[in-house]
């Protein structure tokens, strides 16, 4: 089982034009989608058909159980869920003219962010994904930390993906000193290539300091890895009608995981990795996230869509 852990949220997507009747005439209708960067990589490892286990905080209201009914239908394990009565937390997502996706939140006293500790994992689990918005808005980013920590400590194979969203980090500085202070507990570091410029550093700095290999993505371009031994290994994206990127980071955290856990070893030793193996695992995540960027919204893809 992979536990992912981190946030679940309401996506507010614009679908269309402003509708009939309003004054202003500028307004588009919103439509909502369930998203969050952990949310979304769970949901994607369940269609996989990895084993996969979901670790937030969720809201009672009716948001939260719509983001609860799209784990059960992806095959996604619930009871690690905590709930609670607070508002679900919402993202205004701006897409730009090739798709690309800015966010604004709106999370102030949500559910996700009162997320506490839990108790041991369930003994299946052989890997831990955190990321986003979960690592930065407290309460609940110090818990997700002591999380990864406590995991990574007793020998659970852990993936990172700070997906930045600048617009919710108050202090800088202090965002870019905390993520350094979590590299000594993560097995592989995923992230985008402009998440790497606004962190600063390189592949090979974050190398040294714990990871045994750090994923960037590069939007159209593909995806590569920088590995301990020294190597960089890249895959083209394939080429496709994109209508938006909402997802398509998270789809190749899931389909990352989804590789390495059916190669013997890798969730033990991923540094022991050969060039072969990474080049497998980018490009059937490249294959992912394209499919991805053909859909509104955050929609993974099924495995049968991926066989061929």
């Amino acid at each position: 089982m992979i536990v992912v852990a981190g946030e679940a949220l309401i996506d507010l997507v614009a679908a269309g034009k402003a509708p009939d009747g309003d004054p202003a005439g500028d307004l588009p209708a919103l439509l909502p989608r369930r998203g969050g960067g952990p949310y979304n990589t769970a949901v994607a490892l369940g269609r996989l058909g990895t084993p996969a286990a979901f670790c937030s905080r969720v809201s009672t209201d009716g948001f939260g159980e719509a983001l609860l009914a799209g784990l059960r239908a992806a095959g996604v394990d619930t009871s690690l869920v905590q709930r609670g009565p607070e508002p679900t937390t919402l993202a205004v997502a701006d897409i730009g003219a090739d798709g690309s996706a800015g966010y604004g939140f709106y999370a102030q006293g949500t559910a996700d962010r009162l997320f506490e500790l839990p108790g041991p994992l369930p003994g299946p689990a052989r890997a831990l994904c955190l990321g986003t918005c979960s690592l930065v808005l407290e309460p609940g980013a110090s818990a997700y930390e002591a999380l990864l920590r406590r995991e990574a400590e007793r020998g659970v194979f852990t993936l990172l993906d700070p997906n930045v969203r600048p617009g919710l980090i108050p202090d800088a500085d202090a965002y870019r000193a905390r993520f350094r202070s979590w590299l000594p507990y993560v097995s592989v570091l995923k992230l985008s290539a402009e998440d790497a410029r606004w962190l600063g550093g390189s592949p090979e700095e974050w190398l040294a300091a714990g990871p045994a290999a750090v994923v960037v993505t590069h939007g159209g371009e593909g995806l590569a890895v920088h590995t301990r031994s020294g190597e960089r290994i890249a895959v083209p994206a394939p080429r496709v009608a994109v209508t938006d990127t909402i997802g398509a980071g998270d789809t190749v955290n899931a389909a990352l995981l989804h590789r390495l856990a059916a190669l013997p070893g890798a969730l033990d030793g991923p540094a022991r990795l050969d060039g072969p193996a990474w080049r497998d695992a980018l490009s059937f995540a490249a294959r992912a996230a394209a499919l991805t960027c053909t859909r509104a919204g955050a929609e993974p893809p099924y495995a049968a869509e991926l066989s061929s």
